[in-house]
């Protein structure tokens, strides 16, 4: 099975001199280096051509964002497995062993993660991934590690394989045939939810993802646009209810999207009144508009998901409220949820 880890890069140059070092020694004997560039506009392209010439590179003619960067550049790259890396990602002796064997030994799985560590704090799980991910009912992502902005120690207490709803987009192997047939990501999300968008569609069509801890790595966090950022906030809020109206079945679309409303106009207010941040306050509004200005151009997708659902409902979605058990029963870890 042949491998390619694509570093997808914009104005990165730090990250990669930083970090490309280790991703060429501990994975080169096993995988294709690419770093796919989202027309940079720093000195990322002649780095990689004066320090890392065993590099493979592919340039875009723009800024596509994430997900459509990713569709454009691995649609050049022919390999059975892609690993979407982040620039951001310290990775480790062995690393790649684990998460490639698995993939050879289950073929019912479509994609995994390693651990996901903090490169901050390397003894703490790394808030976008953590060990694995998963949704609430009413698509509040959460993670064995990292449920809101609790964050734990790791300590070995998910140091097991286990099947998880999404894996990180920061460090991600999926079987290109699977990325494909499922569509790959959604580019009109830009940025943002759409691994997410992507794993929740691949277990609807029957195919696990899984988390493998053997393997680990560090990751920065927040390169791309830091957390508190109104930006961020829009996308986040757009794409997450864009991902819900594309992913849930008929029967739970319009009472999960009530209870959204609600939950999401009690977040803007806390913004704006508790924490006087009008940015994100806008952001959050901002977000709810676009979403419904934009829905119905994602009707096909909807009934296309419908068609070549397998999987209903998915374990992995939750049935209960994350913010409730967080917030009213003060369950921090992911360990209390049980």
């Amino acid at each position: 099975m042949r491998t390619a880890i694509v570093i997808l890069n914009w104005n990165g140059e730090k990250m990669l001199d930083l970090f490309l070092p280790t991703v060429i020694k501990f994975s080169q004997d096993e995988a294709d280096v690419w770093v796919a560039d989202n027309a940079s506009t720093d000195g990322s392209m002649n780095l990689l051509a004066r320090k890392f010439p065993s590099v493979k590179t592919l340039r875009l003619d723009r800024n596509y964002g994430f997900a459509e960067g990713y569709n454009r550049a691995l649609a050049q790259i022919a390999a059975d497995y892609y690993v979407l890396l982040n620039s951001d990602v310290e990775v480790t002796h062995h690393w790649l062993t684990p998460l490639i064997e698995y993939m050879d030994a289950h073929h019912d799985v479509a994609a995994c993660q390693p651990k996901l560590l903090s490169e901050t704090a390397k003894d703490s799980f790394e808030y976008a991934g953590a060990s694995g991910g998963f949704l609430d009912r009413y698509g509040y992502p959460f993670c064995r590690g990292r449920i809101f902005d609790t964050v734990e120690s790791d300590n070995g207490q998910y140091d097991y394989a286990a099947d998880v709803l999404w894996a990180t987009g920061a460090c991600l192997l999926v079987r290109s045939q699977d990325y494909w047939e499922a569509g790959g990501l959604d580019a009109r999300f830009f940025a943002h939810c759409e691994e997410i968008d992507l794993c929740w569609r691949l277990r609807q069509r029957g195919r696990r993802i899984v988390c493998l801890p053997e393997s680990y790595v560090y990751h920065v966090g927040g390169g791309t646009l830091p957390k508190g950022n109104p930006m961020k906030t829009y996308l986040n809020f757009r794409n997450n209810l864009t991902m819900l109206y594309k992913n849930l079945p008929d029967d739970e679309l319009h009472g999960v999207m009530r209870v959204r409303c609600l939950l999401d106009w009690l977040a803007a207010l806390e913004m704006l009144i508790l924490k006087r941040n009008f940015g994100d306050f806008k952001a959050v509004i901002r977000g709810r508009r676009a979403f419904h200005q934009w829905k119905h151009d994602f009707d096909k997708d909807r009934a296309e998901i419908a068609r070549t659902r397998k999987l209903n409902p998915v374990p992995e979605r939750k049935k209960f409220s994350i913010l409730w058990r967080y917030y009213a029963k003060g369950q921090k870890y992911f360990s209390d949820l049980d």
